[in-house]
Order: C-alpha cells, then sequence, then structure tokens
C-alpha cells in the first residue's frame, strides 16, 4: 500500500527569511532519513514551498512525517498531505514525473488539513486520504490514523522547540541524563519539560509505528 507524500512550509510567503527556512527544513529532513531510512522516494523539493516522497506503507510516513515536526525549529512548519494508492512513473525528456492516484490524494489531504488548520483545528499539521480506488480497509486506515493524528498534532504544536528536541532524542532511546547533558540543563528540568508536554504518549506512539 504505497503512501505518497506532500510537504509544504505554513505562511511560507509571509516568512522573514524563506532562505533560513527552507535550510532549516532541509536539515530536519536529512536528519531524519538517517536516524528512520525507510522512504522509498525520499522528500525532495519540487516546486516553490513543496516537497514530495514516496513511502512503502503508512507506518513509515506517519513516523517520518512526526519525526520531522519534531526536528524543525520554532522557524518552520510544515503540512504534510498522505495519498494511499497507486503510483507510477510518467516518461519525460527532462526526467520521470510521478504520478498516479497517490499523489492525487495527497493534494486533497493536503488541501484538507489546511481548510482544518483554517476553520476548526489550528492545530492540525498531517491528515491521510486512500483515493477512491483504494479498497475498504485502506479507507478504514486513513480514517483511523487521522484520528490519531489529529491529537498527536495538538501534542507537538503546544510543545517548545527544546520539548520538540527531548521528544525526538527519546523516540531513539537518548537517555533523560543523556538529554540534560546536551541540553545543559538538569535531569529533573528535562523530566519535567517531557510530563508536562506529553511527550511520552508521542514517543510511545512512535515506537508503535517503528518497523
Amino acid at each position: 500500500m504505497p503512501v505518497a507524500m506532500t510537504v509544504d512550509i505554513v505562511g511560507s510567503r509571509r516568512l522573514p527569511d524563506r532562505d533560513a527556512a527552507q535550510r532549516a527544513l532541509d536539515d530536519a529532513i536529512v536528519r531524519v532519513e538517517r536516524d528512520l531510512p525507510v522512504a522509498e522516494r525520499p522528500l525532495r523539493p519540487t516546486v516553490g514551498d513543496e516537497l514530495q516522497g514516496v513511502f512503502t506503507d503508512l507506518d513509515a510516513a506517519l513516523a517520518t512525517t512526526l519525526l520531522v515536526q519534531l526536528a524543525l525549529p520554532d522557524i518552520v512548519q510544515c503540512r504534510f498531505g498522505l495519498g494511499i494508492g497507486a503510483t507510477r512513473l510518467v516518461a519525460s525528456a527532462s526526467g520521470d514525473i510521478p504520478d498516479g492516484p497517490a499523489w492525487w490524494a495527497a493534494r486533497a489531504a493536503i488541501d484538507h488539513v489546511h481548510a482544518l488548520e483554517q476553520r476548526t483545528v489550528p492545530s492540525a499539521r498531517t491528515w491521510v486520504v486512500a483515493h477512491d480506488e483504494e479498497a475498504d480497509a485502506a479507507h478504514e486506515a486513513a480514517r483511523r490514523a487521522d484520528a490519531y493524528l489529529l491529537a498527536r498534532d495538538q501534542l507537538i504544536g503546544a510543545m517548545s522547540e527544546r520539548t520538540r528536541r527531548l521528544t525526538y532524542g527519546r523516540c531513539f532511546g537518548v537517555t533523560q541524563r543523556e538529554l540534560a547533558a546536551q541540553e545543559g540543563i538538569t535531569q529533573s528540568a528535562v523530566s519535567q519539560l517531557l510530563t508536562a508536554s506529553g511527550a511520552a504518549a508521542v514517543v510511545e506512539g512512535f515506537r508503535l509505528l517503528e518497523p
């Protein structure tokens, strides 16, 4: 069940330093791809503020979106549209062009999460859509994922940049003592930040998604 992913930068036209935001996003993606190499086609910029990638399954895509959100600094936020469906490459003289139902579903997903963000759920950043041609199981998987994502994005959206860094480390088993040393704070302070933010739930969710 391939999953296409479209990513765009929130409020890219209003950013005071668009170049710095792009560098921060590029750095976050490089880090995530190093720590969790699960992409079939890694996330890469396309046009404007968008990136695209392909993942072998929904769990891999969900885990990647989580880590990218945690790895990003405050200067940049992203939306993620995940589309379940078939993918293919259209031959072109300038290089193969990604196409197929998964990409159409990913576009619908990112449009939907943008609408949610603007209307009823400001913290929404990630959404999954299964293409109409997919089996009922794919649509059920998308519904379940979206219910999880609404809560997950709320937790992450309320975290400080430092707390996101700490949560990222905990996803990969870095101890609180090690994190405290990296941040130049006490272990008690790390524990308090993680507990107050609900980071433990985010970390346990990530572990359920790991391949």
